[in-house]
């Protein structure tokens, strides 16, 4: 993973990368986990709600990369990689879209873009490789977000530029996503930077082999196609000259929830997945605010008239504050999954919040030292299956230092 990805930044920071019409960014950084858990990282197939759980506490190296290339004054192509030890597989794209924006001498301005990107939800996520300009952390709804949503298709979308701002509106028709639910039913909320690559395989909790009759490790691709229909999701946005950001999306995936495809000795079944989206971000002299709000739901049918929904929902307030080359944050995070019907009692239902401070401190422009405090606390019964409280309280220290080009 390392070697391939050290090529690829060596090979864009080439004289060829320094022409005019291609652009290269990225990071590569190397992170001290110390966690304070009783329980195992997701990552790993635990019930742990952070990134790094009991026993986690080694060096990680990361990085990411992206590159742009300005075919034309209208089209760009642009692609963000990552090297990331907790995913599979440790090297991938995670993005990677074409762009048609003609060029506009008037107030309106459309374009179109085909690929492989992110629905538009986060406020948060807008750094390379899709991390938060804010945290190492991202919320709980950018976490999920990163590991089970890609828009694989095409997008339109038209903007007006008034006096006051701007106001842009888009709609994406997609596939190849009817998976994304399946970690909302068997884990439900967790918070950590991993952000699947495309054709990536995602691992699931251990103990909910038995539930579904699968072999351990319990894995699934979030990613694939298996019924044709097509997903859409929409969005509007509005951009005030004072830099204020209003953003509203809805996004259902229109998946078949009898369908399924065959994966690692397990039906993996289409989830039905619907939400909706509300973000704010309000600039106030040094300050900075943003909050979101996501709400919806996820359902299977695995048999005629047997089927599984769970409704989920979850907010955040972030606070960040820049000052000279010190840019401290602070965000709360509060989540819930509720199942219907009640068969299942409580099992896979869960509520929690957590606490994330971070302090990001850039000597130069090419570096950043980061340290984050995350204190999670989280209610859901299935860990009795593991021996655990079903509360449990995890506290999670990281230092991070990136080096940026």
């Amino acid at each position: 993973m390392k070697r391939g990805f050290l090529l690829v930044v060596m090979a864009c920071a080439s004289p060829l990368a320094g022409a005019q019409d291609f652009h290269a960014q990225g990071f590569l950084e190397a992170r001290l986990p110390v966690p304070d858990s009783n329980d195992q990282s997701w990552t790993e197939g635990g019930l742990g709600k952070l990134r790094f759980g009991d026993g986690d506490d080694s060096l990680e190296p990361a990085g990411a990369l992206s590159v742009s290339w300005q075919v034309s004054e209208s089209v760009l192509a642009v692609a963000d990689l990552q090297a990331q030890g907790q995913t599979s597989p440790e090297l991938g794209v995670v993005s990677a879209w074409v762009r048609w924006r003609p060029v506009s001498t008037s107030a309106w301005r459309w374009s179109v873009r085909a690929g492989a990107f992110f629905p538009p939800v986060s406020l948060e996520n807008e750094g390379v490789g899709w991390t938060s300009r804010y945290t190492l952390t991202p919320s709980a709804i950018d976490s999920w977000v990163g590991e089970e949503l890609r828009t694989i298709g095409a997008e339109a979308r038209l903007e007006h530029r008034g006096k006051h701002g701007s106001l842009e509106g888009g709609i994406a028709l997609f596939k190849w996503n009817d998976p994304a639910g399946e970690l909302m039913f068997s884990r439900g909320w967790a918070m950590g930077d991993v952000s699947s690559p495309l054709g990536a395989t995602v691992r699931q909790p251990d103990v909910y082999a038995d539930f579904i009759f699968s072999p351990v490790p319990v894995q699934y691709k979030p990613f694939v196609e298996n019924d044709g229909a097509i997903g859409w999701h929409a969005d509007i946005e509005w951009r005030s000259l004072g830099g204020m950001r209003l953003r509203a999306l809805r996004y259902d995936n229109r998946a078949d929830p009898e369908s399924y495809s065959h994966q690692a000795g397990r039906d993996v079944f289409s989830w039905h997945t619907k939400f909706d989206s509300l973000g704010a971000e309000v600039p106030a002299g040094s300050f900075v605010f943003v909050a979101q709000w996501l709400g919806g739901s996820t359902a299977i049918e695995p048999a005629p008239e047997f089927y599984i929904e769970s409704k989920y929902r979850a907010a955040f307030l972030l606070a960040s504050w820049e000052h000279g080359s010190w840019a401290p944050a602070l965000r709360y995070d509060a989540f819930h999954v509720r199942q219907y019907p009640d068969f299942l009692g409580d099992m896979l239902e869960e509520d929690g919040h957590a606490w994330t401070a971070a302090l990001n401190w850039r000597p130069k422009d090419w570096l950043r030292i980061t340290a984050e405090y995350v204190r999670l606390d989280s209610t859901r019964t299935q860990r009795l299956s593991e021996g655990l409280d079903s509360r449990q309280r995890e506290d999670l220290l990281q230092l991070n230092l990136r080096y940026q080009f």
